[in-house]
C-alpha cells in the first residue's frame, strides 16, 4: 500500500510500508531507540520491543494493560541462531524445533545463560552479538522462555537488523487480535512509536504455544491452541518421539 507523507502526518504514530527497505529500516531504528512498534508476523500483528531495551518491554505491559504475571516471548530469525548459542537442549527438542520452526508455533523451553549468547546470523555468518542482554529478567519467567521463529521474511529480516525482539500480540489485553495494520493504528497508535504496514495478516489467530519443558519425558503440553491445530502438533511430536526415544 502506498503511504505518502501526507497520510502519515494524519496518523497517531509513524507508519512504514513493509514493501520498502527504507520502511523496514525506519521501524528498526525506532526499535533500536527504545520504541515499541506494531509489526506483521506469520500469524497476527505483534507489538515488538528490542531486547537491548528492557524499558521498552516494560512499556509493552503499559500499552496493552497486560497483567504483570503474563510473560513475554522472544522472536528470532532462525533455529541456527539458537544452535550458535549452544543451549543444553536434547536431540529430541532440537529435532522438534527443526520440524516446527519457522512457523506458527511458539515453544516454551528452559531459560539459561545461553540467551546472552544469541548472535545475528546471516547466511550462517556471525554479524554481531545480539543476546537478550539486559532484558533477560524482562522476558519469559524465572526458569523458562517462549521462543518464536516466524515464517515471515520481513519479521525475520527485522530481527536480523535489531537482534532478538520481545513480542506479544498487538491488541489491548482481553481484546481480539489485530489482523490488519489499521487495527493496530486505530487501537494503539497513540501509545506506540510506529507500525510496519502489511495489510491483512496471514492468520486470524496467534501462534500455538507448546510447553516443551518435559519433552525428554515424552511429554509436551499445548498451552494455547492457535493457528496450528493441537492434533497436528501432537502428530509431529509422536512421530519424532517414536523414532528417537
Amino acid at each position: 500500500e502506498k503511504m505518502n507523507s501526507e497520510i502519515s502526518m494524519e496518523l497517531p504514530c509513524p507508519v512504514a510500508s513493509f514493501h520498502l527497505s527504507s520502511g523496514l529500516l525506519k521501524i528498526a531504528g525506532l526499535l533500536e531507540e527504545g520504541g515499541v512498534c506494531g509489526i506483521p508476523t506469520d500469524t497476527v500483528y505483534a507489538l515488538a520491543a528490542s531486547c537491548k531495551n528492557p524499558q521498552a518491554i516494560e512499556k509493552i505491559y503499559n500499552i496493552k494493560d497486560r497483567p504483570a504475571e503474563k510473560p513475554i516471548c522472544i522472536c528470532i530469525s532462525s533455529v541456527e541462531q539458537l544452535v550458535a548459542a549452544k543451549p543444553p537442549f536434547s536431540p529430541l527438542l532440537w529435532e522438534f524445533m527443526r520440524n516446527v520452526y519457522p512457523g506458527g508455533i511458539s515453544c516454551i523451553v528452559s531459560k539459561g545463560n545461553w540467551l546472552f549468547k544469541l548472535v545475528i546470523l546471516i547466511s550462517n555468518i556471525i554479524f554481531s552479538s545480539a543476546g537478550v542482554g539486559a532484558a533477560y529478567d524482562r522476558v519469559g519467567t524465572r526458569d523458562s522462555i517462549m521462543i518464536r521463529v516466524p515464517d515471515h521474511t520481513v519479521t525475520c529480516h527485522l530481527c536480523d537488523i535489531t537482534g532478538p525482539l520481545a513480542i506479544t500480540s498487538a491488541n489491548p489485553s482481553g481484546e481480539p487480535d489485530s489482523t490488519h495494520h489499521s487495527m493496530v493504528i486505530n487501537r494503539l497508535g497513540h501509545k506506540i512509536q510506529g507500525v510496519l504496514c502489511d495489510g491483512d495478516s496471514n492468520e486470524v489467530v496467534a501462534s500455538t504455544v507448546v510447553n516443551c519443558l518435559r519433552i525428554d519425558e515424552g511429554i509436551i503440553t499445548i498451552v494455547r491452541e492457535g493457528c496450528v491445530p493441537a492434533f497436528k502438533v501432537q502428530q509431529i511430536f509422536e512421530r519424532l518421539k517414536n523414532t528417537m526415544l
